[in-house]
């Protein structure tokens, strides 16, 4: 029944065409940024996208932070002939929800970006020389938090100019950040909109991103951090890259896209090591090719960043961060997330909306679990037109 409500849904949007026109990479550079630990990185160089025209009045912005494994390009092409747009381009562009003829749409990428080798994200982080050494900063690079890639999107908002974003809205890990704009930054923004997030990295995530860590820190290449005059922890990247894709998915989404298929025609697994499931494979090989792109310290400070999230300070416990909120929240979720939980999202919002903080609700459908914030994200596009238009 779900998939034929999905279908429906498919045929009545009809196929969006994609922002234009061609996305410009950008750049900005804060110097001797001060991270929330008390530790000074010399030049935080980083990458950025915009979308739309700013007012004169400045008063038109939208941010969107990016989630995990993603970056700064959410919508639309860098090239003509780029087979794939941004990860948001539903919703982005003009007459889109997030209607790009009346919103300029800004997008970060976050410092330890997990692209770090991709041509199109620009970051900080492990992989970047230390001016001091000359060599890369490995993991001597102070450890970030979600509050710091907030930090930098300030001091980017203080370079363009503009005093209060219309709205914040993100998914995952940009939720975690969408939070925590609003927590900190209450005064910095009208609006915020987090998309499968819940308000703190609860145990059972710490626990999945630990997870998520550990077959880097099993290779032998990893070498403590220390790989970049040497061979790179290349496997462990690989299976760490192969457990998450797993998690953000469902598995609904596993079962009808490979079943119990071998990976052959005719290579029984039960009659050779040689021989595997299809989706065994194909989760292989999908994590290979994104391996290239991808530093594996990199992805060990996004895990630490993640498990140490409690919107707000840390020191005001774990709810009071959410207490501070008091623009309209929109909390954009699906019961089938197994990172963040509907009970989870749904917890937050009872906390936010418990003194007067308005807060509306709206659940995804699909296949994907956790991923269908950012696949599905369709979905909610008139909810989102309306919560930015009141």
């Amino acid at each position: 029944m779900r998939l034929k409500i999905l279908i429906t849904i498919a045929m009545m949007s009809g196929p969006a065409l994609a922002y234009e026109p061609l996305v410009e990479k950008q750049e900005f550079t804060l110097e001797n940024f001060v991270t929330r630990g008390g530790k000074t990185v010399p030049e935080m160089r980083l990458g950025y996208e915009t979308y739309g025209t700013l007012n004169e009045a400045k008063d038109n912005a939208i941010l969107i932070p990016h989630y995990f494994g993603g970056n700064s390009h959410a919508a639309g092409k860098y090239k003509e002939d780029d087979v794939s747009t941004g990860y948001w381009d539903a919703i982005i562009g003009s007459g889109k929800p997030i209607d790009t003829d009346k919103y300029f749409v800004v997008s970060v990428d976050t410092p330890v970006n997990l692209g770090s080798n991709d041509p199109n994200v620009i970051t900080t982080g492990p992989a970047t020389i230390n001016q001091k050494t000359g060599k890369p900063w490995g993991m001597d690079f102070p450890i970030m938090t979600i509050g710091d890639f907030v930090d930098t999107q300030k001091g980017l908002m203080e370079k363009l100019g503009i005093e209060k974003w219309h709205a914040v809205m993100g998914a995952s890990m940009g939720g975690l950040q969408s939070y925590e704009w609003a927590a900190r930054y209450p005064d910095k923004l009208e609006r915020v909109i987090p998309v499968i997030s819940s308000g703190w990295a609860d145990a059972n995530l710490i626990a999945w991103l630990d997870v998520w860590a550990s077959p880097i820190k099993l290779d032998p290449n990893w070498n403590g951090g220390d790989y970049y005059t040497g061979p790179a922890p290349m496997a462990g990247l690989a299976q760490a890259l192969k457990t998450i894709t797993l998690l953000v998915n469902s598995a609904e989404w596993t079962d009808l896209t490979f079943g119990r298929d071998w990976a052959r025609e005719g290579a029984d697994p039960g009659q050779s090591w040689a021989n595997d499931y299809k989706v065994v494979t194909k989760l292989n090989e999908a994590s290979a090719a994104r391996v290239a792109q991808s530093d594996a310290n990199h992805l060990l400070y996004l895990v630490r960043a993640n498990q140490l999230f409690v919107a707000g300070h840390p020191k005001d416990g774990l709810y009071q961060g959410l207490f501070n909120i008091k623009v309209p929240v929109m909390l954009i979720h699906t019961d089938e997330d197994l990172v963040f939980p509907g009970n989870a999202v749904r917890e937050t919002g009872s906390i936010i909306k418990s003194d007067g903080t308005p807060v509306e609700f709206v659940e995804l459908e699909g296949t994907r679990g956790h991923m269908d914030g950012v696949f599905g994200i369709a979905q909610a596009g008139e909810q989102i037109r309306a919560f930015l238009t009141k």
